[in-house]
């Protein structure tokens, strides 16, 4: 296992070989029964005639291969490493997977503005199990999970669905900013990037016969608390601002723990 980059000052690092062929193949069972078997959060995010973007969250509890792969793969220890965290729960599980012939692009965001956490301790991981290529790779702006925050868009039609238009700074053209500094990794089964929650980043599109099939789990460290918004949160969590006030530890069955020091 090797880290390419600095978490704390990039907002993303690419760690080689962060996981073993059973946990891959473990990860492409959980990604192959979520595509099988879509819950009601899933969706398609790319256009009717360009191939097929499909994003599902929050599987871990229906599918046995998920809940094995976040609790045994070592994930969440190395999201500890990074972090400095003493505690690390699981947030919630993404899968994203481009078929051959998907063109679009994945804009410019962060998550956090999606989510309905807050905190500084939190790390993404986006685990890909076929080879990405650098063109299709998920790529970030290095040190823009120092902030500001950006209004969160719908990836189809831009539209402001969660704070308000103006509450938020607008997202800076980020592809004719000279001076951004981009990075993004040609990746391998087995290796993975993690990236903080408000870091800055984009995907290619897919071609030719290229598949692109990645399982993406959100690990909370010790601050993260709930942010409770008066809209649908991204993945949507029902019935949960009844259970846990402002501001609240995520103490909760739902995020449960999976690495402590």
């Amino acid at each position: 296992m090797h880290v390419e980059g600095d978490y704390w000052a990039d907002g993303a690092v690419c760690v080689r070989g962060a996981f073993r062929p059973e946990h891959v193949a473990l990860a492409e069972e959980a990604i192959e029964a979520n595509l099988a078997s879509l819950s009601a959060t899933a969706k398609r995010a790319s256009s009717s005639d360009d191939g097929a973007f499909v994003e599902d969250f929050r599987s871990w509890q229906r599918i046995p291969a998920m809940e094995r792969f976040i609790r045994e793969s070592g994930a969440a220890r190395i999201a500890a490493d990074l972090m400095g965290a003493s505690v690390v729960r699981l947030y919630h599980d993404h899968v994203l997977v481009k078929e051959p012939g998907t063109r679009q692009r994945t804009p410019w965001h962060q998550d956090l503005p999606y989510y309905n956490v807050d905190g500084r301790l939190n790390v993404s991981m986006w685990c890909p199990v076929d080879p990405v290529a650098r063109e299709s790779t998920l790529e970030f702006v290095a040190g823009s999970h120092l902030g500001p925050w950006f209004v969160p868009r719908t990836f189809l039609d831009g539209q402001a669905k969660w704070f308000p238009e103006g509450s938020l700074a607008e997202l800076p053209d980020i592809d004719g900013d000279p001076s951004a500094r981009i990075v993004g990794w040609v990746l391998e089964p087995g290796d993975a990037v993690f990236f903080h929650m408000l870091t800055l980043h984009a995907a290619g599109g897919v071609s030719g016969d290229r598949r692109r099939r990645v399982l993406s789990v959100r690990f909370l460290g010790d601050d993260m608390v709930h942010a409770p918004r008066r809209w649908t949160t991204s993945p949507p969590f029902p019935g949960l601002d009844d259970e846990l006030p402002a501001g609240a530890s995520l103490d909760h069955p739902l995020f449960p723990v999976l690495w402590e020091a």
